[in-house]
């Protein structure tokens, strides 16, 4: 492994991925409030936000199986995390559920932010950003052997889809302090 290319590599795929990042959030917040209504009420704003979260839980479903089934099938495995360090086979898709984990507990998080203190169009994000999450999670998953540089287009998107709803919570709340 060559570190310089490796990094050089990080750099251009999430430089890559802030195209669909871009494209995908701004649709949401142009374009769908001239098809849907979003919720009001700062009940059913969090609720809505709760709601799209889902597909983070889903998400975390899915390599929970990946792990108990990998273990299942594996002679390796079979005896659990305590018993010894996971196989090759099995080793990414704990990796793959232990960062999906992390990502999904901030992204629920910018969602529950975000639903408390947007209105209208901007809840477009909560939209948005589980469609990028799971673009960004299959890219990463699929891409996890070949290295840092290969799944770097699925982190940078997971992450941007986050980011960007707890920068817009951030600018809304600024607004709302020093906005008057």
């Amino acid at each position: 492994m060559d570190l310089a290319e490796e990094q050089r590599q990080i750099r251009k795929r999430s430089a890559l991925a802030l195209l669909p990042c871009a494209a995908v959030s701004t649709g949401s917040v142009l374009l769908l409030p001239e098809v849907m209504s979003f919720p009001e009420a700062l009940a059913e704003r969090l609720a809505f936000a709760i709601q799209t979260s889902s597909i983070h839980f889903l998400l975390v479903l899915v390599a929970v199986r990946l792990v108990s089934s990998g273990r299942y099938r594996s002679e390796a495995d079979i005896g659990g995390a305590a018993k010894s360090a996971p196989s090759p086979a099995l080793a990414i898709k704990v990796a793959f559920l232990q960062n999906t984990l992390e990502q999904s507990f901030l992204g629920v998080g910018a969602h529950l932010l975000l639903g408390s203190i947007a209105e209208g169009r901007w809840l477009g994000l909560l939209i948005a950003s589980p469609v990028l999450f799971a673009i960004g999670r299959v890219s990463f998953y699929r891409c996890y052997s070949r290295g840092a540089g290969a799944r770097a287009f699925g982190m940078a998107t997971t992450a941007l889809a986050t980011l960007t709803c707890y920068s817009v919570a951030a600018v809304l709340i600024a607004a709302r302090l020093f906005g008057g």
